[in-house]
C-alpha cells in the first residue's frame, strides 16, 4: 500500500511529479483520483502525467465538458481526463460510461472522490495548497503545495514510490 505525502514546491514540480513518479507506474486500467481546492494543482499534475505518456492535445480543465480522450501516441494506453466539478451524484458520473474505457486507458478523475465506486484498485491523490496571502501575480501559480499519495486494492500491493 502506498501513503505518501510530500512538499511539492511549485507548479513545474506538480507536473514533475506527474511525469516523473506517477506516470512510470501507471498502465491500462488505472484510475487516479485527484481532490483538491481550486487551483491545487490537479490539472498542472494530469498535465505531466499526460506529457510523460506522450498522449496527444494540450491537458487542460475539462471542467465545461466534463470529459475529455487523449488518444497515446506512443502505442501506451489513451488518458481519460474527467472533472466531476459540475457532477451531482453518483449517477450523473455513472452517465459518462467510464466503465467503458475504464479497462483500456488511465483515467484520471478530478473532484473524483465519488468515482471511487468505479474502481476498487485506485490511487488518490490529495493535494493542498496554502490559503490567504499575496499572489505573485508574475506567477500566480507558483506556490507549495501538500501532496498525499495513497493507494486502495490489490493492485498497488507492493509498489513503492520512487524518492519525491
Amino acid at each position: 500500500m502506498i501513503d505518501v505525502t510530500a512538499t511539492v514546491p511549485d507548479a513545474e514540480s506538480m507536473r514533475r511529479l506527474g511525469a516523473d513518479v506517477i506516470a512510470p507506474l501507471l498502465r491500462a486500467g488505472d484510475l487516479v483520483i485527484l481532490t483538491g481546492d481550486l487551483g491545487a494543482g490537479k490539472t498542472t499534475f494530469t498535465q505531466g502525467l499526460g506529457a510523460a505518456l506522450g498522449v496527444r492535445g494540450d491537458v487542460a480543465s475539462p471542467t465545461f465538458i466534463i470529459a475529455r480522450t487523449h488518444p497515446s501516441l506512443a502505442d501506451g494506453p489513451d488518458l481519460v481526463h474527467v472533472d466531476a466539478y459540475r457532477l451531482t451524484s453518483l449517477a450523473e458520473l455513472d452517465d459518462l460510461d467510464l466503465d467503458t474505457s475504464l479497462d483500456d486507458a488511465i483515467t484520471v478523475v478530478e473532484w473524483g472522490d465519488a468515482a471511487a465506486a468505479l474502481a476498487e484498485d485506485r490511487l488518490h491523490l490529495t493535494i493542498l495548497r496554502e490559503r490567504g496571502g499575496e499572489v505573485d501575480m508574475a506567477d500566480p501559480s507558483g506556490g507549495e503545495r501538500t501532496v498525499r499519495i495513497t493507494s486502495h486494492g490489490p493492485r498497488w500491493d507492493g509498489l513503492e514510490l520512487p524518492e519525491l
